[in-house]
């Protein structure tokens, strides 16, 4: 959940026609679609490898790591390369759609619900004329095992 009063600049993501943000601050660039190595034994949501300047990063499918079913690459899909813990890894989305900066006073907390085991991706909601936005948790998103396949 959003902590403070200070407002939060978000990049709106398009997945599997559903908007979704991210804090901009976990990203650091935004990439055309380019095919990755696969890894053997890795969870199905993660697409390979793919080399940034020389650093291996691990790349995600977020439709499938939000358990949306599989992307299915076009010419609008980027990759979304996010950081945490000083690691990068690559998202896989339908398109970019905005940024926009938004008061910490309009995020909601999401409904929860229960759940054996597994993340919480979503940390928020954010009601907006029209359509709800909800707030990815990148750390969520990016578990160890996966951020170990760039180390």
């Amino acid at each position: 959940m959003i902590q403070g009063d200070e407002p939060v600049e978000v990049i709106v993501l398009e997945v599997g026609g559903a908007a979704f943000c991210i804090d901009i601050r976990a990203v650091r660039e935004i990439r055309g679609f380019t095919a990755s190595t696969p890894l053997p034994q890795a969870p199905g949501f993660v697409l390979g490898v793919i080399n940034l300047r020389g650093t291996v990063m691990p790349v995600l499918d977020l439709r499938a790591r939000l358990g949306m079913g599989v992307t299915e690459a076009s010419g609008r899909s980027v990759i979304v390369v996010v950081q945490h813990d000083d690691r990068p890894a690559g998202l896989l989305v339908d398109a970019v759609q905005e940024t926009m900066i938004l008061p910490a006073a309009q995020f909601q907390a999401p409904p929860r619900f229960e759940r054996e085991g597994g993340d919480i991706f979503v940390d928020a909601m954010v009601p907006l004329e029209g359509r709800i936005l909800s707030l990815l948790n990148v750390g969520s998103l990016l578990p160890i095992e996966v951020l170990a396949l760039a180390a």
